[in-house]
């Protein structure tokens, strides 16, 4: 098995959707979550606040120096994610398709590194 970290990318700026589309979204995210649970491959999953919350925190030479965030400047920042334990990349995609769909969202899918067996 295989933990893949599936990304969800949403434009804060642009007009948020009308209230019944957005409720219609959220069950369908809810229903998608209950499907990815009962499946065995749920990890963990969050949905974040906008950039504009964000602190960036750097610790350098025993200096820590914090600043508002968000870190980078991009179009379409983090807006959630799902961590999943599935089989492999094919699954993932499968997943992250759904995923896609239930949010109304583009999913980006990415693995994690292994961590070496010592």
């Amino acid at each position: 098995m295989a933990q893949y970290l599936l990304s969800v990318h949403t434009d804060f700026d642009a007009e948020p959707p009308a209230p019944e589309v957005m409720e219609r979204a959220f069950m369908a995210v809810d229903a998608f979550n209950a499907e990815v649970m009962a499946s065995g491959s749920w990890v963990f999953a969050g949905g974040l606040h906008p950039p504009s919350t964000a602190t960036v925190v750097r610790g350098t030479d025993g200096e820590v120096l914090t600043t508002d965030g968000p870190y980078a400047e991009m179009k379409e920042p983090l807006g959630g994610f799902w961590i999943i334990d599935v089989a492999d990349l094919d699954a993932a995609l499968d997943i992250a398709a759904r995923g896609s769909a239930a949010c109304r969202q583009p999913v980006e899918v990415r693995p994690f590194q292994e961590v070496p067996e010592s």
